[in-house]
């Protein structure tokens, strides 16, 4: 026997239909592999054949050498799962040597192997009836998610490390396998689905009572009947000088009460005669309830309109009326009205909601510009009129990043505060395409048949990427639900809406159009997918998005569920998959807000900041939140024959006026000078659109 063999920890030996497995173990590694067969003799059983295996090959060797091996061994184990007649035979032999054996449990899968695996209470995993090792359990793991990720990926690959880590970590904590492959078909097992929660915080903040606020008479009374306190990010607000006129960045959690903020200051403003509320949103949808607020609410004391941008036909702009108290608008609405040079009056207060957007691709440049648009426009308005004296801003937003460094670009007081009203449960669980509406249609049964301690049913908004799906989901949803986007029409929004108020639906499935903010108090949310489009999910999107579940009027927990796909894309631009993004989401950092400007963004603002501003064009590019190359887009401007010196070529005017980017430009006069349609056109460019 060689000197490895004679330094041996353990002999193992397991039963193995006519045969005994033995394993020899030295530091934790196996040294030998073989088999040993007993035979009868007078003296009673004893070793009979022994062999080394190696591969497929067993290699004969003497009897006696497993009797030197048993003898070197400090110490000699036989399986739990040795049949009992067995363990009898293999312990008589071993006293023939006067040697000593115990039974120990260990896996049968590595048993069976030659593999020494001892396992305990708090190490065995559960699979098929039977316990076995960690390690086999996440060898069977792999083979789930191998399985998992072939029927129900898009790309046939495997789950991602951040998906295979998560699932380890529940596997050892539950210790069965069996309930994790339940996790990988969709199950709702709430012990291995819940990911985290969200602690409910609230801040000692102490309250300013409505009474002791400075405001005009009418709005005084009207708040005073609302409220007798102002909630913390309002009072705040007010203790840092929102009613004297100061600039503020206001950022809390979605629910905290950041509206009334800007309406405090707004309405104020316009009721004391100091100039139009402008209150600014990023989506047809928010303006069109925000604009129904205001008018039930003041619409008997004050003008209100709206302005939500401008048809590509026949440009009418959604005509209002720019002399009103309050002007509701989208951000596209208000840039349409400065673009082409509509007067918009005396501007005393403008609330931009959600300016979070400024990082957004597309929008993000278009809303940096409207911002110094607007501002160049308030200082003209000051200079030109001794009796105004310009415009409060006020910057709403439930979720940024870099809240101080912003707060400064903007030349505004930060008003923090970090409050959750009720906790949020956050559960993940995996699933295909079709799973995920049936499981989808399983949460929300289940939340509207429970109702909170305040007496309201629990109803449930469902994300996902696109309008198509939206109406799918829907459709297949056995409780009253409803499609909810911007394709709808008003009055078939504004019917959602009341419907799900008055809890006549139990559902929503709806894409964008909601997560910016529109006000419906849903218990749950679901992302059917982590896309919004063909693009994953910012943390910001995503943060805001699970903020709308849970009211604290209304509810007692927000629940949100992702269910994720294994190695899904939506589209081939996509770099990572569904699961690779939900961990990243989860565990995610708030991004910090910032503009960022390539050649397109750079040459479609400084073009509408040379229509708005002429030869002061630069000063408006200078002071945006982004760098912008002003003497390349100024340069590629002159090129295209968008402007002449420093003013826009008709051309150049009607590429600002319709918002175009230069690719649009070009392909729309590429498609006149061949004489295709107009209308065919419009359209091309509204698939584009749709598909962006």
């Amino acid at each position: 026997m060689s000197q490895q063999l004679a330094d041996v920890d353990t002999l193992f030996l397991h039963e193995a239909r006519s045969h005994y497995v033995v394993a020899a173990i030295r530091d934790g590694s196996r040294v030998l592999h073989g088999r040993l067969e007993l035979k009868d003799t007078d003296a009673g059983p004893r070793p009979g054949k022994f062999h080394a295996i190696r591969g497929d090959d067993a290699e004969p060797r003497r009897p006696e050498e497993f009797v030197d091996l048993a003898r070197a061994a400090s110490r000699i184990r036989i399986s739990q799962q040795t049949s009992p007649e067995g363990r009898e035979r293999l312990q008589a032999a071993l006293d023939g040597y006067q040697l000593e054996a115990a039974v120990v449990r260990t896996c049968r899968r590595c048993a069976s192997d030659g593999r020494y695996s001892p396992i305990t209470a708090d190490t065995a995993i559960v699979h098929n009836d039977e316990h076995i090792c960690p390690d086999c359990a996440r060898r069977e793991l792999d083979r789930e998610l191998s399985f998992a990720s072939g029927v129900g990926g898009t790309n046939g690959g495997g789950f991602t490390g951040a998906a295979e880590d998560r699932l380890e970590e529940l596997l050892l904590e539950v210790q069965d396998l069996d309930r994790i492959a339940n996790l990988l078909s969709g199950g709702l097992d709430p012990d291995l689905t819940k990911y985290d929660e969200v602690s409910a915080t609230v801040d000692d903040v102490s309250p300013v009572r409505t009474a002791d606020l400075d405001l005009h008479p009418t709005l005084a009374d009207r708040v005073q009947s609302r409220f007798e306190e102002l909630l913390p990010v309002q009072s705040l607000s007010v203790r840092n000088g929102l009613l004297e006129g100061d600039d503020q960045l206001v950022v809390s959690a979605t629910a905290t009460g950041k509206t009334l903020v800007g309406e405090l200051a707004g309405i104020d403003r316009a009721l004391k005669g100091d100039g139009t509320l402008l209150f600014l949103v990023p989506l047809v949808a928010l303006a069109n309830q925000k604009h129904e607020d205001f008018q039930d609410r003041y619409g008997d004391v004050l003008d209100v309109s709206i302005r939500v941008g401008s048809s590509r036909i026949d440009d009418d702009g959604n005509r209002f009326d720019p002399n009103a108290d309050v002007i509701v608008g989208t951000y596209e609405g208000i840039d349409h009205a400065l673009r082409t040079g509509k007067d918009l009056g005396d501007v005393g207060t403008v609330v931009i909601d959600e300016v979070h957007t400024l990082k957004e691709g597309e929008r993000g440049h278009r809303l940096d510009g409207l911002i110094s648009r607007l501002k160049h426009y308030s200082e003209r308005r000051v200079a030109a009129r001794e009796s105004y004296d310009g415009a409060q801003w006020i910057y709403l937003s439930a979720t940024v990043g870099n809240p101080e460094w912003l707060a400064g670009q903007l030349g505004a007081t930060l008003i923090e505060f970090e409050e959750r009203p009720i906790p949020i449960e956050r559960h993940v669980t995996f699933a295909d395409g079709q799973q995920k509406t049936r499981i989808a249609d399983t949460l929300v049964k289940r939340a509207f048949d429970t109702k909170s301690s305040k007496g309201y049913r629990g109803q449930t908004i469902v994300f996902t990427n696109s309008r198509r799906r939206c109406h799918e989901i829907s459709r297949k949803l056995e409780y009253d639900s409803a499609p909810y986007h911007a394709g709808l029409d008003h009055g078939r929004r504004k019917q959602v809406e009341r419907r799900f108020l008055d809890q006549d639906l139990a559902a929503v499935v709806t894409t964008a159009a909601l997560a910016a903010g529109v006000d419906f108090p849903a218990s749950q949310v679901v992302f059917d997918s982590l896309a919004m489009g063909i693009e994953w999910l910012s943390v910001q999107e995503f943060s805001q998005m699970l903020g709308r579940a849970g009211r604290p009027d209304y509810h007692d927990q927000g629940t949100v569920y992702l269910l994720v796909e294994p190695d899904c894309t939506y589209h081939n631009s996509m770099d990572r998959s569904e699961d690779e993004v939900a961990f990243t989401l989860l565990k995610g950092e708030m991004e910090d807000v910032n503009t960022v400007y390539d050649q397109t963004a750079a040459v479609e603002e400084t073009l509408a900041n040379i229509t708005v501003a002429g030869d002061r064009a630069k000063r408006l590019n200078d002071r945006m939140i982004g760098d912008v190359p002003t003497k390349h887009a100024v340069g590629k401007l002159l090129e295209w024959g968008f402007i002449d010196g420093l003013e826009p070529t008709p051309l150049g005017r009607a590429v600002t006026r319709h918002f175009l980017s230069p690719d649009e430009a070009f392909r729309i006069l590429d498609g006149v000078r061949k004489g295709t349609d107009p209308y065919d056109l419009v359209a091309e460019l509204q698939l584009r659109e749709d598909d962006r």
